[in-house]
């Protein structure tokens, strides 16, 4: 990737950024709206690859955008739970190498209602061999 999307968020006219403080932004792309509505993303302004190597300080302004994008949604939205997130390295589909944490909105009217992170990763084809 030549140019991380999350460190210049505002060079792609899909992405919205929604809330920012200090150090992070909280970010919505509108292609993802249609099968994740609602759904954002929380990520550092400066370039990070993972969520380990964030400060204390990114770690609390990744909470207070947190509980400010919760709002946001649930007033906006209106979703029956939510499923947070980070995915780290390429085994985890860590694709944009900018730590980023997934704020998704779930509803009981998915096809998937009910099957959060760990489901997937608790199904038999998943066992290591």
């Amino acid at each position: 990737m030549t140019v991380c999307p999350f460190c210049h968020p505002d060079q792609d006219v899909d992405q919205n950024i929604i809330f920012e403080n200090d150090t992070c932004y909280f970010l919505q792309h509108n292609q993802h709206q249609d099968v994740l509505e609602g759904s954002g993303v929380i990520v550092p302004k400066a370039h990070h690859e993972d969520a380990f190597s964030l400060t204390k300080k990114k770690w609390k302004d990744t909470y207070n955008l947190l509980q400010k994008a919760k709002s946001y949604i649930d007033e906006t939205f209106k979703p029956d739970g939510y499923t947070l997130g980070w995915n780290v390295g390429d085994v985890s589909n860590q694709f944009i190498l900018h730590s980023h944490f997934h704020v998704i909105p779930r509803y009981h009217d998915e096809p998937h209602a009910g099957k959060g992170l760990r489901y997937w990763l608790k199904q038999p084809e998943n066992k290591r061999i």
